[in-house]
């Protein structure tokens, strides 16, 4: 049996289906242009941590050993993100001495009043990412077992937990105000809107590469996976146009992410939208589905998606929803809904 067609398909359907975070296989490809990928496969793990490590400022580490998805290093690249507190600005801190007394770090945390000796930093070292096993080719070529906590990484963690509420202190207060996760510890709702509203943002530290570059990859994901799921004498191409086919006043032919051509020169647009981003770009397409759809459908062509990703998926519900009442056929980035995507082209082109 075909597959169905996306009036047939619900939200329900793509949830089940979908993948939500980056394939394993795009994750090295990715690697060398951004640690995004990473991060958002592993920040439901890293905030799960946060909510049951309460019981002593310093439990996370012990938490942090158990953990199957989380190194030192990355547990470490996620403060610094959710903190806006990169390599390039820690660097500029040590040492710690000027800042903390005795190179200890004194902080109210549940009513009392806590204390933590800096092991490294409270002399003179390089904070920089590399030197912290947070940088790219660290973060993605190195087991888990080589990127355990060290001394200075459970330095600056304590650092970027706590210093907020820091007492006795110097510590410039644009930083301090950023220092603030280890107050939200154990606390679930409060970890989770952290994380919904203000979490993994494009930030200096995560845009080596541009959503448009990760955008690609994605595109470039599924455009290889049809090509091996159609027949060879079709044509893919990136980026291209459908013949006549235009959803603006100056009657411009619209751009696709994918264009596939069949043997019968019948035409499919096909838009990928995997989105890791607060952008929201999925609901722009929204908004022009409808005419898109007409236009393409007057031409005798196809419109589909592919559309993946937390963002995406747990967010943008009404979007999606749009998207399904406005095109010809949706799927996720999960091999098993691409083919029934390449199953739904060969059927109707």
């Amino acid at each position: 049996m075909g597959a169905m067609s996306s009036k047939h398909r619900t939200l329900a359907d793509l949830q089940a289906e979908a993948i939500l975070h980056w394939p394993t296989e795009l994750l090295q490809l990715a690697g060398h242009k951004s640690t995004l990928p990473i991060l958002l496969k592993t920040q439901d793990a890293f905030i799960s941590l946060l909510k049951v490590c309460d019981s002593h400022p310093e439990a996370w580490i012990g938490g942090l050993e158990q953990s199957r998805l989380l190194s030192g290093s990355l547990f470490l690249k996620h403060l610094m993100v959710a903190s806006d507190l990169g390599g390039e600005a820690l660097n500029k801190l040590p040492p710690l001495s000027r800042y903390f007394p005795n190179g200890v770090l004194k902080f109210e945390w549940q009513g009392q009043i806590q204390e933590y000796s800096f092991k490294k930093i409270q002399t003179k070292c390089s904070l920089s990412n590399s030197a912290l096993s947070v940088d790219a080719q660290s973060l993605l070529t190195k087991d888990k077992s080589d990127r355990k906590i060290t001394d200075i990484m459970q330095d600056v963690a304590m650092l970027l937990l706590f210093s907020s509420s820091a007492v006795c202190d110097t510590l410039p207060g644009d930083i301090k105000e950023k220092c603030i996760l280890g107050s939200l510890l154990g606390k679930c709702q409060d970890l989770d809107n952290f994380a919904k509203e203000n979490y993994l943002r494009v930030s200096r530290q995560v845009a080596g590469a541009t959503s448009n570059d990760l955008g690609h990859l994605a595109q470039d994901y599924v455009l290889n996976h049809l090509k091996a799921l159609l027949p060879s004498n079709w044509e893919l191409h990136k980026d291209s146009s459908l013949p006549r086919v235009s959803h603006t006043q100056d009657q411009r032919e619209t751009n696709f992410d994918i264009v596939v051509q069949s043997p019968q020169n019948r035409y499919c647009g096909i838009e990928v939208s995997f989105q890791v981003t607060t952008n929201s770009v999925i609901e722009r397409k929204a908004r022009d589905s409808s005419s898109l759809l007409a236009s393409a459908h007057s031409e005798n062509h196809k419109i589909c998606y592919v559309i993946d990703g937390v963002g995406n998926i747990e967010i943008r519900k009404s979007a999606i929803n749009i998207l399904l009442e406005n095109s010809d056929f949706i799927s996720t980035m999960s091999p098993e809904s691409i083919q029934k995507l390449a199953e739904f082209l060969v059927k109707n082109l």
